[in-house]
């Protein structure tokens, strides 16, 4: 299974296994890591579950569509190039390592 990496708020890494077509939210919820609120429930509605995408993986996602833009726009940490919602993120065999870095606070 692909392992995603976490950069926790401390700076501490939190790195799980995920299955693979789950998104990075849920396997965030499901190995209750701190930071990632997702009040939405992953329905791409809230942005509590933004994260900051590492640079060496922003390339292999596919580019945020027109709602996730426009909420990337209102998330409570500074918007980056890497930044992303993570229910927004599916898991494939080719994010194997993913790591991502959770803001500081999300609202």
């Amino acid at each position: 299974m692909p392992t995603i990496h976490y950069i926790l708020k401390d700076g501490s890494t939190r790195s799980v296994e995920a299955k693979p077509g789950a998104s990075v939210m849920e396997t965030a919820i499901r190995n209750n890591i701190r930071g990632i609120d997702a009040e939405c429930g992953g329905s791409c509605s809230c942005a509590t579950c933004h994260v900051y995408v590492e640079d060496a993986f922003v390339g292999l996602l596919p580019s945020p569509d027109e709602m996730e833009d426009e909420l990337l726009d209102g998330t409570a940490s500074e918007r980056t190039p890497g930044s992303r919602l993570s229910c927004q993120i599916t898991i494939t065999a080719d994010l194997d390592g993913l790591t991502v870095r959770v803001p500081q606070t999300q609202s």
